[in-house]
This record gives structure tokens, sequence and C-alpha cells, in this order.
């Protein structure tokens, strides 16, 4: 592919959105600047403009992609009128969602296997789980038992979602055609958490009920 002139913009988006396509495809060690820009058709001159080096322009996707689902994420909570579960059941159907529609991101931001390149991650993915965890744990407050399962219940549901995405991603599934059977997922896991709470203050009645006799 013939080079473009530099005089062509060449946007931070763009390089963005290709270098994520290739990263994937490709995979982060196989890749350098110059490879990135011969892809593109561009000289490696015209990546340095916007990026020192390949480790960079990495962190960068992973901070704006990360940017976007929060962002996502805090405009569900602002904007739901309802707490509670209903609002427990947008914010994962709205995570399977950004994950099917937007694969590339999200292989970037949650499969990654590559232990160095997890580094520039973790820090993001804490952000995003702590603030799925917040409103999981806002559901259970009341609950029977909440301190042994407001750590454990948020990690259990995540993984259930980063499951059947990372599945979907695995079998080429769009979000239009596993739409149904994500809602229903997410139903099952929310009804079962409900449902795990009220048998445990059954048990809890139960007993105080036998001591008491």
């Amino acid at each position: 592919m013939a080079r473009k002139a530099v005089a062509q913009e060449l946007s931070r988006e763009r390089i963005l959105e290709e270098a994520r396509e290739l990263f994937v495809t490709r995979g982060y060690r196989a890749l350098t600047m110059r490879s990135i820009a011969k892809a593109m058709g561009y000289s490696h001159g015209a990546l340095y403009y916007h990026f020192r080096e390949k480790a960079e322009l990495f962190n960068a996707l992973i901070l704006e992609d990360f940017g976007i689902l929060l962002q996502r994420q805090r405009q569900i909570i602002v904007e739901s009128a309802v707490l509670g579960v209903p609002l427990l059941q947008k914010l994962m159907m709205e995570f399977i969602r950004f994950g099917l529609e937007n694969p590339h991101h999200y292989e970037i931001m949650f499969m990654i296997r590559d232990e160095e390149l997890r580094q520039y991650s973790r820090t993001e993915q804490a952000k995003c789980f702590d603030l799925f965890a917040t409103v999981v744990r806002q559901v259970i407050s009341g609950m029977p038992d909440k301190e042994d399962q407001e750590y454990r219940l948020p990690w259990n549901l995540f993984m259930s979602m980063h499951g059947f995405i990372s599945h979907s991603i695995h079998y080429g599934q769009t979000f239009e055609l596993v739409e149904q059977l994500a809602e229903e997922h997410v139903q099952l896991l929310c009804s079962n958490m409900v449902s795990t709470a009220a048998r445990s203050e059954s048990s809890k009645v139960s007993l105080v009920n036998h001591e008491s006799a």
C-alpha cells in the first residue's frame, strides 16, 4: 500500500480505531509502530506525532475504551428512575451490549492473556467493577448475611456476564442475535440472587423460632 502524505490528516481517533483491530488480530508483540503505520498506509512519523511508542498507544486504547463503558454505566445510574434490581438488570444488559457491539474493545479490555499487558487495564477494570459492585451491594443492603455476600456476589455476577460475552465473541455472535438470551440470562441471575436471599431469610426465621420454642 502506498504511504499517504503526512499532510493528509491522521487523527488520534483514527489511529486508535485501526490500532485496536491490529492489536486484536495480529497481537501486541507482533506489532511495531512501523508495522502499524504501514498497515494504515502512513509513515511511522505520522504516528509518532500522536504517540511516542507502542506502549503509549496501547494504554491510550485502554483508557478510551474503559472511559466509554464507564460513561454508559454512569449515565444509566443517573437516568434510572428505579433503583434496586431493575437498575442492576439495566447495568448488566448494557455491559453485555457493549461487549458484543464492540468485540475488539472488549477483548483488549478484559481478554488479554499477556500478564505484562494486563497492568495497563487493572486500574480501569477496578473502576468498572467497583461501580457495578456498588449497585449490587445497594440491592442486597437489606438482605441477611450481606457482609458475607457483598464481595462474592458482585464477582460471581460479573464473571457470569463475562462468560456470556466471551463465549458469544468466540463464536462471532452479535448482540442482536443473542439479545433475548442475554435478557433471560440476566433475569435468571437476578432472580436467583433474590431467591437465595429469601431462602436465607426464611432459614434465619425458622432457626429463631426453633430456638424460642
